[in-house]
């Protein structure tokens, strides 16, 4: 019987045998490739050469994939063509915020600092480029500056020619949405009091966040997930046909944290309240004044919604406003009554709204009336200890539709 060892070693010289049997035919087919290439030189024209190479190439060129036509964007930083038309181009000036936070450090070779105190700006120095990527599709921007400056003159946009309508009719507007929503997101919030038919607004610092707030958490969650879904539907809103607004009744006894619930809905949203003082506005007309004088992306506030007028008034029949002293009463839309003249209210004092009224008709109409267009995406909240008070017709949805 044969030993390990002896076995062991007739493995490896057969090994060795395999390798050298290899090695020499790699030699001689590399020996046999530089002889047919000599050959070829030597024996067929050049022309003939020249000739095949010419076909190997066209045959490699319809094999392969054909370069991906280019598309490009010209945003420049100045627009108008005379030196009494410039004017700033303000999507210049969001690109390169966007593009700030959007700057790997690592992978630029220059980058310009801008900004004061702690709160530095990355942007691009003339002539770089970077790119983003947006549903999984790779745009370059590159900044570009003229007469040999470093400071850039216009931002390219380019992407692949396939991708146009992407570029067009997402990536952009996204730029400009995420640009508002960043700028919204940083800047202070006010809270405005109406004063005669304006608003005269303070900085809002109040700290209450749904984080902080004590509260039922599925309660809770519900109504964050309630603005949440509030915002993203614009498209709904404008296909129902109805004003982009949502409205909410905030109801229960003193200090159950009413106020810190309308508090932390402004810091969730980041949109300015307007809280509504009903005893100072004297009749229908101011307060239609009042209300088309806010801006979209706000909260309007109307605490104590019960104490404000007899809101029970629809159902009974009554007027929304009681005779003062001697002077007759204004029809539910603020006017006199029929028969009664200019005159007899000459002793009116204009400014005193004792002798004025406002209606719960006129409020109504610009919650879902012809007055709720006159804004877009608006939370109206409405605050009252006493819910039972309150006429069904505040209550129904469509006017207050999540009631907490």
């Amino acid at each position: 019987m044969d030993s390990p060892s002896a076995a062991a070693s007739s493995s490896y010289t057969k090994l060795v045998d395999t390798y050298k049997k290899a090695a020499a035919t790699a030699a001689s087919v590399t020996a046999y490739a530089v002889l047919a290439r000599g050959m070829a030189h030597e024996l067929l024209p050049h022309d003939l050469c020249a000739v095949l190479s010419w076909g190997a190439s066209l045959v490699r060129t319809r094999l392969e994939a054909p370069p991906a036509e280019r598309r490009t964007v010209v945003v420049r930083r100045l627009d108008g063509g005379g030196m009494n038309c410039v004017k700033f181009n303000t999507f210049y000036d969001d690109v390169q915020a966007y593009l700030a936070t959007r700057i790997d450090p690592w992978s630029m070779s220059r980058i310009c600092l801008s900004g004061g105190g702690s709160r530095k700006v990355m942007s691009m120095d003339g002539g770089d480029s970077m790119t983003d990527v947006f549903e999984g599709v790779r745009f370059r921007w590159k900044s570009v500056a003229q007469d040999g400056r470093h400071t850039p003159d216009s931002l390219e946009l380019s992407f692949d020619a396939e991708h146009t309508d992407m570029a067009l009719g997402r990536y952009v507007p996204s730029i400009t949405a995420a640009v508002e929503q960043a700028r919204c997101r940083d800047c202070p919030l006010k809270i405005f009091m109406n004063e005669g038919i304006s608003w005269r607004g303070i900085s809002h610092q109040h700290p209450a966040t749904f984080d902080t707030l004590a509260m039922d958490p599925p309660t809770k969650q519900a109504v964050i997930a309630d603005l949440d879904r509030f915002l993203k539907r614009k498209e709904y809103y404008r296909r129902i046909g109805k004003a982009w607004k949502r409205g909410y009744l905030l109801y229960g006894p003193p200090g159950t944290g009413k106020s810190s619930l309308v508090a932390a809905v402004a810091n969730h949203l980041r949109f300015n309240l307007y809280d509504l003082d009903l005893s100072q506005v004297c009749y229908n007309g101011a307060l239609q004044q009042l209300l088309i004088g806010m801006p979209n992306k706000s909260i309007l506030v109307i605490e104590d919604i019960d104490c404000c007028f007899s809101a029970t008034s629809r159902d009974r029949k009554t007027p929304a406003r009681t005779q003062v002293g001697n002077k007759p009463a204004r029809t539910q839309d603020g006017d006199k009554p029929a028969g009664t003249q200019d005159g007899d209210d000459a002793d009116d004092d204009p400014d005193d709204c004792s002798s004025r009224s406002i209606t719960l008709s006129g409020l109504l109409n610009f919650i879902d009336g012809l007055w709720s267009t006159s804004g877009e995406e608006r939370i109206i909240i409405f605050t009252t200890n006493y819910k039972d008070r309150l006429d069904p017709a505040l209550l129904r949805p469509g006017r207050m539709d999540m009631h907490i």
